[in-house]
């Protein structure tokens, strides 16, 4: 009898494909061509050719759904649909800086049910299913191991002294301003969602997107006990900047700040 691969197998084992096509892209920078994007971007051509590899795994496995990918846009229309970054901070990939992402989402009748959010340079992947908890992995030769759940941390529900991560470190600085008056921004290793859900910052902000730079990690969050949501209440992911906390107070409390914030620059 033929092993039936889950949504959460199939995410997994397109985002190790895609990591497989991204990692000699990487290891060769100087020959990698790149373009600018007319939202001013940089876009390469490990950026297409791993969405391409990433859609190949996808459309054979469960045909009839549709995908959403940054580079290639929308294609099929169904309640079932991946949404796909295939190379998340493409600006840090081709500085050479090992902190950008593969990112793969199912969103079902609009709410992302699965995610996974690999770091292939730094073999690292986590993951979630909605109502399933989120976990952290390694990759070993080419398959994920040593499962471990993750949690957020029960930190403070004020923004003043929480530890606070902001990526795209250089995009939104009038927008972390005030939150920057109240606690400093720390180094992030690994994206700051992520680093909200294993417990090691309270607060991310992300200072700009579109929904395949928030889908996963925003399930991911959520399924590790924290918040998110856009900077405008927006508790489905989508366009513009967003906040992932350790808990509700902690995102109200950070977007009443902003809200005051702008409606002061208002006046």
């Amino acid at each position: 009898m033929a092993i039936v691969e889950t949504d959460l197998q199939l995410a997994q084992r397109a985002a190790l494909v895609g990591a497989a096509v991204a990692l000699p892209h990487f290891e060769a920078l100087a020959e990698l061509p790149r373009e600018v994007k007319a939202d001013g971007s940089v876009v390469t051509a490990a950026d297409r050719a791993v969405e391409s590899a990433i859609r190949d795994v996808l459309t054979a496995a469960r045909p009839g759904d549709a995908i959403l990918g940054e580079e290639e846009g929308q294609t099929g229309s169904a309640g079932r649909r991946w949404i796909i970054d295939p190379i998340d901070g493409t600006a840090l990939f081709v500085a050479g800086d090992n902190r950008w992402l593969i990112l793969i989402a199912l969103e079902i009748d609009g709410d992302v049910v699965a995610a996974v959010a690999a770091h292939p340079a730094q073999g690292s992947v986590w993951w979630a299913t909605r109502g399933g908890g989120a976990f952290e992995g390694r990759v070993v030769g080419g398959r994920v191991v040593a499962e471990t759940p993750v949690l957020v941390a029960a930190g403070p529900g004020a923004v003043a002294g929480c530890r606070l991560g902001v990526v795209p470190e250089a995009w939104g600085r009038e927008l972390v301003a005030p939150i920057k008056e109240l606690t400093p921004a720390l180094p992030w290793p690994i994206h700051p969602a992520l680093m909200v859900a294993r417990g090691d910052l309270d607060l991310a902000v992300q200072t700009g997107g579109q929904i395949w730079d928030f889908a996963a990690t925003s399930l991911i969050v959520q399924e590790a006990g924290g918040s998110y949501s856009g900077i405008n209440g927006r508790l489905r992911p989508g366009p513009g900047a967003s906040v992932y906390t350790n808990g509700e107070p902690l995102r109200q409390a950070t977007l009443d700040l902003i809200a005051d914030q702008a409606a002061r620059a208002a006046t």
